[in-house]
């Protein structure tokens, strides 16, 4: 379903622009390495987890109309289908 306010394209670019300015430092940490992380595009807050669902239901319980982009901490993609998972650096 597609958000009112943001195209998908505006919510990735906005959502990885955030995480790199602003978050991959406090989060790239040897325990968080593999999780996930939803991030409100418009407020910055960001909720961690092993389980997608969870942290969006954690940020849709603060900010019910959010646009959350997601993404595996530390690495290029938080699914491959006939691939792998590529570790960046």
């Amino acid at each position: 379903m597609p958000h009112p306010r943001f195209s998908g394209d505006e919510i990735a670019d906005r959502g990885e622009q955030l995480y790199e300015q602003s978050i991959r430092e406090k989060v790239e940490t040897e325990e968080n390495i593999g999780k996930i992380i939803s991030i409100d595009i418009e407020t910055g807050d960001y909720e961690i987890d092993v389980d997608p669902l969870v942290t969006g239901l954690r940020l849709q319980a603060k900010h019910p109309d959010a646009a959350i982009y997601g993404k595996r901490i530390g690495y290029n993609a938080v699914y491959a289908i006939g691939g792998t998972l590529e570790r960046t650096v």
